[in-house]
């Protein structure tokens, strides 16, 4: 099965290259959004197996847009990830206890993102 991962990210050249990767390393699926407003729009058609969010966005910050994809029918109990260049240990506890399953770092590996995103899913 491949995953479906929805992935939101705001900076155009980081979302391109990770949204490659994830595609040709990891064989995924992805549909990328530029912000949380337009996550929240896709989520319910597009039904992730995994989410991949940006902590630091304009509009809906990732920890706002997770909370309200919490709240949606579809992507209540999906998995997240948080992708961040926050890298204090209680920064990445705060993420962890929004429920998400995993922290990648950034700036990130982009040959290992894909199989990053595997590892936090075989674990959750």
């Amino acid at each position: 099965m491949t995953l479906k991962i929805l992935y939101i990210e705001d900076e155009p050249d980081i979302r391109a290259l990770a949204e490659m990767m994830m595609q040709s390393l990891g064989g995924y699926t992805v549909k990328s959004c530029a912000d949380g407003l337009s996550a929240l729009e896709e989520a319910a058609g597009f039904q992730p197996d995994v989410i991949v969010l940006d902590v630091m966005m304009p509009g809906l910050s990732g920890p706002e847009t997770l909370a309200k994809l919490r709240a949606l029918p579809a992507t209540a109990s999906t998995p997240a990830i948080f992708m961040t260049g926050k890298s204090q240990a209680h920064e990445i506890e705060s993420l962890i206890a929004l429920g998400a399953i995993g922290v990648i770092q950034k700036p990130f590996d982009p040959m290992s993102v894909a199989a990053k995103i595997q590892e936090l899913m075989d674990q959750a």
